[in-house]
C-alpha cells in the first residue's frame, strides 16, 4: 500500500554520498588503512614474539598487581586453557584488534568528553550524535567500512571504534560534571586556572567514572571485533564464524569459551583499575 507522499530516496542519497566520499578521500582512507594495519600487525608481532607461557605469567602478574589474586589465578588458568585448545594465535589476533580499537577510542573519546564537559553547546551537539551511534545496529557499521577500507582488519577496527567510543565520551562528561560544586568553588577561591582545575582536581576525581567508560568501550570493542569476522577480520571471531557456517558445534563452543575467558580477564582488570582509586577491589 502506497502512502500519501512519495517515498524519500534516502537509500540512494546515502549510496551517492558514500560513493563521493570513497572517490574524494581515497588518499585518506588508504593512509588510514596502512596505519591501522601497521599498528595491528605490530602489536600481534610483539605479542607473538613472547612465548605463550611467559606471556601468560606476565598477564597473571599484571592481573595480580591491578586486580586480585583470584582474578590473576583465573587469568593464568583461562589462558593456559586457550593455549591448550589451540586458540592462542587467534586470541592474540583478537587482542591486537581490541587494543588498537581501544587505544583510538581513548585518544578520541576522553578529549571529546572533556571538551563537552566544559562547553554546554558542544554537549548539546554531541549528545544526539552519541544516541544515534549507540542505537544503530552494530552490523550497519560494517557496510560503509567495507566500502572505505575493503575487507580485512581495518574495517573491523574502524567499526569497533565507532561502536565503542560513545561510552568513553559519555562517562568522561559524567565524571567531570559530577565533581562536587564545593570543591570547584574552593579551587576557584585559591585562584586556580581552568586548566589547573581540570588537570589537578576534576580529572583525578572523575578517573573512576572515566575508567568505567573505558571498560565498557573494551567490552563493546571485543564484541564488534567478533562480529567483524564477517568482513575478514582475523581472530577468535573468525573461528566462531567458521564453526557456525560449517555447523561445528564443538569448535564453536571452544572458540566461544576462549572469547568469554578473554572478556572476563579484560573486564575485571579494567574495572579494578578504576575501583582501586576508590579504595576497593572486585574479586
Amino acid at each position: 500500500m502506497e502512502g500519501l507522499l512519495p517515498k524519500l530516496p534516502l537509500a540512494d542519497w546515502i549510496d551517492r554520498f558514500v560513493d563521493w566520499l570513497t572517490v574524494t578521500f581515497a588518499f585518506l582512507f588508504d593512509a588510514i588503512t596502512v596505519s591501522l594495519e601497521g599498528i595491528v600487525e605490530g602489536l600481534f608481532a610483539a605479542l607473538a614474539f613472547i612465548p605463550s607461557y611467559i606471556l601468560i605469567i606476565l598477564i597473571g602478574l599484571l592481573a595480580w598487581k591491578l586486580a586480585t589474586k583470584g582474578i590473576a589465578l583465573f587469568a593464568v588458568i583461562g589462558l593456559f586453557l586457550i593455549d591448550n585448545l589451540g586458540y592462542w594465535e587467534g586470541m592474540l589476533e583478537t587482542l591486537s584488534l581490541v587494543l588498537t580499537a581501544v587505544l583510538i577510542t581513548v585518544v578520541i573519546g576522553i578529549p571529546m568528553g572533556i571538551w563537552a564537559s566544559q562547553k554546554n553547546s558542544v554537549k548539546q551537539i554531541i549528545t544526539p550524535i552519541l544516541d544515534f551511534m549507540q542505537t544503530m545496529p552494530a552490523f550497519v557499521y560494517l557496510i560503509p567500512a567495507i566500502f572505505f577500507f575493503s575487507i580485512g582488519v581495518v574495517p573491523g577496527v574502524v567499526a569497533s571504534v565507532i561502536f565503542a567510543v560513545p561510552p568513553t565520551i559519555r562517562l568522561t562528561i559524567l565524571g567531570i560534571q559530577q565533581v562536587p560544586a564545593d570543591i570547584i568553588e574552593a579551587t576557584e577561591a585559591f585562584g586556580s586556572t581552568t586548566s589547573q582545575r581540570l588537570l589537578k582536581v576534576q580529572l583525578p576525581l572523575a578517573m573512576p567514572t572515566i575508567m568505567a567508560g573505558v571498560n565498557q568501550s573494551i567490552m563493546l570493542s571485543l564484541s564488534m571485533v567478533v562480529i567483524a569476522s564477517m568482513v575478514g577480520s582475523p581472530g577468535l571471531g573468525a573461528d566462531v564464524y567458521r564453526a557456525v557456517t560449517q555447523i561445528q558445534i564443538g569448535k564453536g563452543f571452544e572458540a566461544g569459551l576462549a572469547i568469554v575467558v578473554m572478556a572476563i580477564i579484560l573486564d575485571r582488570i579494567t574495572q579494578n583499575i578504576g575501583i582501586k582509586k576508590r579504595g576497593g577491589k572486585i574479586s
